[in-house]
């Protein structure tokens, strides 16, 4: 096991500027001037015998790194070492949307939901409502559904092999997809 402290994630957002020796709220160029001057005094290349300074140049290129960038300089003000890390797994975009449904009330709306749709992934209340028992819902095969699509020769045979025509009319319907005629078979009420 390595003797090296563990380091958490914080979401204060001041331990970079500390290791620059910065305050919060300073400036683009007050980064660079002493990142510069720093880096030159920990240079590894300078101190070849102090491993210690090795691991602090280190530490300086990673704040250095978070700092200068504008927008990973927001997120580490805004939340600290974990909205990096955030912003490292799901993206800089999605930083925000990630605190937000990490507060108490989103969790409290998620828990919700779930106990009056009995599903946590919201599909029930959209599809189930509205296509399993809902209007949508599909139709049993042995239920009398009627086939969506039937060609025009198995309809004539069924026209001219029905014995009862005394309620049937033939129409011919023009159908414009095939410029053919398609018989169709209405019962008169």
């Amino acid at each position: 096991m390595s003797d090296r402290k563990q380091r958490s994630l914080s979401t204060s957002g001041e331990s970079l500027y500390q290791i620059l020796g910065l305050e919060k709220g300073c400036s683009h160029d007050d980064i660079k001037k002493s990142y510069r001057k720093l880096a030159l005094r920990f240079h590894p290349d300078k101190n070849p015998d102090n491993p210690d300074a090795a691991e602090k140049f280190k530490e300086l290129n990673n704040a250095h790194s978070v700092l200068a960038d504008l927008s990973k300089r927001n997120i580490y003000d805004s939340y600290g070492s974990l909205g990096l890390y955030v912003a490292q797994q799901f993206g800089e975009d999605n930083v925000n949307t990630y605190f937000m449904l990490s507060t108490w009330w989103a969790k409290g709306l998620f828990l919700l939901c779930g106990i009056l749709t009995g599903c946590y992934c919201g599909c029930c209340l959209c599809c189930c409502c509205n296509c399993c028992c809902g209007k949508l819902k599909p139709t049993a095969a042995g239920e009398g559904a009627e086939p969506e699509y039937v060609s025009p020769d198995d309809l004539e045979e069924e026209i001219r092999n029905n014995p009862d025509n005394g309620n049937t009319d033939l129409f011919y319907i023009p159908c414009q997809t095939l410029d053919v005629f398609l018989v169709r078979k209405c019962l008169l009420v």
